[in-house]
C-alpha cells in the first residue's frame, strides 16, 4: 500500500489585476492585513485576456503578483479564493463614483494561487477541461510547471503568465521556498519506492 507522503508547504500568491494604482495599493493592504507581509512583488506587466475582461473591467489592465512571506499548506486554496472573491466584491461596492461612471463594474480582479516546487497553480471560478473542481464552486489550475531549471506554460496560460517578468519572478519565489524548505527539514524526499 502506498504511503501518504509529506505535503511541502508552498508560497501564497495573489495576482492583482487593474488599470488603478488605488485599487492595487487597497489590495495589498488586504492581502497583507489578512495573510502577513508580503515577501516579494512582481513587475506589472500587461495583462491581456481576449477582450473578455473589457466589459466591467476597462482596458489597459496590468498585473502583479504578491507572494506573501509566511508559508502555507496549499490545501487553503479554496479559502483563498472565496476570500479574493469578497475583496473584490468589497472593493466594488466602496469604490471612487468617478469609476462606475466609466462602466467599469469590476475594479480589481484578484486571483489566489500558490508557488510550489515544480507548479504555480491558480484558483478560479471557471470550469474548463484542464481545471480540476476543489470544492465550493473553485476550481485549481496548472499554469506553470517548473521543468528542466526553468519556468515552462501551456496552452491555456494566460499571456501574462507566459513573460520573462513572471518567470523571473517565480525563480526568486521558488529559490526562496527552497531555502525554507531545506532549512526546516521540509523538504519532501524522492522515494523510490513509491
Amino acid at each position: 500500500m502506498a504511503k501518504i507522503r509529506l505535503i511541502e508547504p508552498v508560497i501564497r500568491l495573489c495576482a492583482i489585476i487593474t488599470k488603478f494604482d488605488a485599487a492595487r495599493d487597497w489590495a495589498i493592504s488586504q492581502i497583507e492585513t489578512h495573510w502577513g507581509p508580503v515577501a516579494l512583488v512582481s513587475p506589472a506587466v500587461p495583462f491581456q485576456a481576449g477582450g473578455f475582461y473589457d466589459d466591467e473591467m476597462g482596458t489597459d489592465l496590468t498585473k502583479v503578483i504578491v507572494a506573501v512571506e509566511t508559508f502555507a499548506d496549499p490545501a487553503g486554496l479554496s479559502d483563498w479564493k472565496l476570500q479574493t472573491n469578497a475583496w473584490e466584491l468589497e472593493y466594488a461596492n466602496q469604490v471612487d463614483p468617478t469609476i462606475t461612471r466609466q462602466g467599469i463594474t469590476r475594479p480589481v480582479n484578484l486571483d489566489a494561487g500558490y508557488l510550489s516546487q515544480a507548479k504555480l497553480v491558480l484558483a478560479t471560478i471557471k470550469d474548463r477541461d484542464h481545471r480540476i473542481y476543489l470544492r465550493d464552486g473553485i476550481f485549481a489550475e496548472v499554469t506553470l510547471n517548473y521543468v528542466g531549471k526553468r519556468w515552462i506554460h501551456h496552452r491555456w496560460s494566460y499571456p501574462s503568465y507566459r513573460t520573462d517578468e513572471v518567470a523571473g519572478f517565480a525563480m526568486q519565489c521558488r529559490s526562496r521556498l527552497r531555502e525554507y524548505l531545506i532549512s526546516t527539514g521540509q523538504i519532501r524526499k524522492v522515494d523510490s519506492q513509491s
